[in-house]
């Protein structure tokens, strides 16, 4: 078994290794590359306008290991992609590998548009190839292209060798018409070999070859040679590629609160799940258990001690509810468990339970595992959580919050480089503001209700800025009642600026679904396009990004608006990305 994965920019230490694998695999299949255009892979990958393309690379992986790549240039400002390698480990031939990651291709290309999927591959024909041999193998590669219905562009003279003297085996143009909208016709497909030659060939072309190889396509629409080493099957029917990770605390229902009245409830994921699983957009990964010293890294150790210890001790149908707080002397906290919850809690509507250990825990597994898939070159990834966590601080938890999931993977991303947080949840964001209130490497963001009127109440004000090393690294935008979409984006419009100049490697957004219109929690009128609007204006910033799954109480609505948000998310970070404006 072998996974597919996107490589964006090979700084990551993982990428970075996985970046070094593909130059040897990419010298040891194809002996004759020059030595300077495989070292200039990650360059390429780093900074797509010098190259004048975009470099997308593509690994198959199995058991963390290399079993092949592909890597495609994408042409914006001509419209189209151009296959440069596809190679698999030697002796992986009948595993599909190679099939795999040209599948991969073909779909990215269509999806990117334009005039479609182009590439070389030797000849077969003795006209072209006098190495027997060589014949063989060629024919091969040839018999693989058109079993997916690839044809040798006809009747030119692209196999005109670059030198005077006769070449043993110059290369065919290959398109594969699966990937274009409408057949290849004269002027497109020239502008592609100008392309081509141009810049990938320069200065081994001699004086003239480029305008003698395009002044020869003649026919329009260009004429595709019919298949002669293979039946081409039938293209696979349209689809919707995954493109977000998901992960979801599968245990959380062991978390209800069934008192009347209490909205946190096991309902709100299924309302999620419900509407967002059929789009396609969406790939569900399986969840991993992590130490508890990724949660100790941004909670109190004697509060999750705490939390860990009580909850054990309760019985089935037990709850504790906290009663007592220790205004005058935080310093001495009772002897008894259940005198002591005051002592680490801001409310009284977060009750204690013999399960709410074990779901937080849960939920912040989630969290991990959605932000590790970043580490891993996804570029989004969604943990559909409950109980919600931001209002979790470092040594009190409240607002249905145990432990900050978006804090704990916030902090597992820094260790990678600079994180920003944005919380939209309709609520202020107080738990992750205090655990990073003092840093500089993680920008905390958050957009809420004022908390002249809107829990937590005493926190979420504008004069909040960070101490220390972090002062100036947290913004607080509170917003009046009844603020409706096109309010709420001139503020998040603000709060990208900011961000945008932070110049962050990770995105985690504490995703509040409580900002739309009817729901209990909250006073402002969001409807599912402003939600779609919003994941567009997210989705531009083009950083990989986590999402996290905080508030939103209005079960009809949950999962029309995260579907929406998701929606405007993905398309957000494809545009930019079609368009070879993402700093990849």
């Amino acid at each position: 078994m072998f996974r597919i994965r996107r490589v964006f920019d090979g700084v990551l230490p993982r990428d970075a290794r996985t970046v070094e694998q593909v130059q040897a695999l990419l010298r040891e299949r194809f002996p004759g590359v020059e030595e300077k255009e495989i070292r200039q892979i990650p360059a390429m990958l780093r900074d797509p306008l010098h190259h004048r393309f975009r470099a997308v690379l593509f690994v198959a992986e199995s058991a963390d290991k290399l079993a092949g790549f592909a890597l495609m240039l994408h042409v914006p400002d001509v419209g189209f992609c151009w296959l440069d390698y596809v190679a698999a480990q030697p002796g992986s031939a009948g595993r599909g590998v190679g099939a795999a990651l040209y599948d991969r291709v073909r779909e990215e290309a269509r999806f990117l548009g334009g005039i479609g999927l182009f590439f070389e591959s030797l000849p077969a024909d003795p006209e072209f190839c006098k190495d027997v041999s060589l014949r063989k193998e060629n024919r091969a590669r040839l018999r693989f292209y058109e079993r997916f219905g690839v044809r040798i562009v006809a009747n030119t003279k692209y196999e005109t060798p670059l030198i005077d003297e006769p070449a043993p085996c110059p290369p065919h143009l290959l398109f594969d018409p699966y990937t274009a909208k409408k057949p290849l016709g004269r002027k497109d497909a020239q502008q592609v070999v100008r392309a081509i030659l141009e810049r990938k060939y320069g200065g081994r072309c001699p004086e003239g070859y480029v305008d003698m190889v395009a002044d020869s396509f003649r026919d329009d629409p260009v004429r595709l040679a019919e298949p002669r080493y293979a039946t081409p099957a039938p293209p696979p029917a349209a689809q919707v590629s995954p493109q977000i990770a998901l992960t979801v605390n599968d245990r959380h229902e062991i978390h209800h609160v069934r008192e009347r009245g209490y909205v946190e409830s096991p309902a709100r994921i299924d309302a999620i799940l419900k509407k967002i699983e059929p789009s396609g957009l969406f790939e569900h990964l399986r969840v991993q258990g992590y130490p508890l010293r990724h949660v100790t890294a941004v909670h109190d150790p004697g509060m999750v001690g705490y939390f860990r210890a009580v909850c054990a001790r309760l019985g089935e149908k037990e709850a504790v509810y906290p009663y007592v707080f220790p205004i005058r002397n935080q310093a001495r906290p009772p002897r008894e468990l259940p005198r002591r919850a005051g002592y680490y809690v801001i409310d009284t509507f977060t009750p204690l339970s013999r399960n709410a250990f074990l779901a937080a825990r849960g939920a912040v597994n989630c969290a991990l595992t959605a932000a590790d898939s970043l580490l891993d070159g996804q570029r989004l990834a969604y943990a559909l959580v409950r109980p919600p966590g931001h209002h979790a601080e470092r040594r009190a938890f409240g607002g249905f919050c145990y432990l900050n999931s978006t804090a704990v993977a916030a902090n597992h991303l820094s260790e990678f480089g600079k994180v920003a947080v944005l919380d939209v949840d309709y609520h202020h964001g107080n738990g992750t503001q205090d655990i990073f209130y003092e840093r500089a490497d993680v920008l905390t963001i958050s957009i809420h209700g004022h908390p002249n009127g809107a829990y937590p109440y005493f926190s979420g004000f504008a004069s909040e800025r960070g101490e220390g090393q972090g002062r100036g690294f947290n913004m607080n935008l509170p917003l009046p009642d009844g603020v409706d979409g096109e309010a709420y984006r001139t503020v998040l419009a603000k709060a990208l600026k900011r961000l945008a100049r932070f110049g962050p490697r990770f995105l985690v957004i504490a995703l509040g679904l409580d900002t739309a219109k009817g729901d209990p929690t909250g006073t402002w009128r969001l409807t599912p396009t402003d939600f779609e609007k919003n994941g567009r204006m997210l989705g531009r910033l083009c950083l990989p990004t986590l999402v996290v799954q905080e508030g939103g109480y209005r079960t009809s609505s949950l999962g029309p608006n995260a579907l929406a948000f998701f929606r405007g998310l993905s398309e957000g970070t494809r545009e930019r990305t079609r368009n070879m404006e993402c700093a990849e």
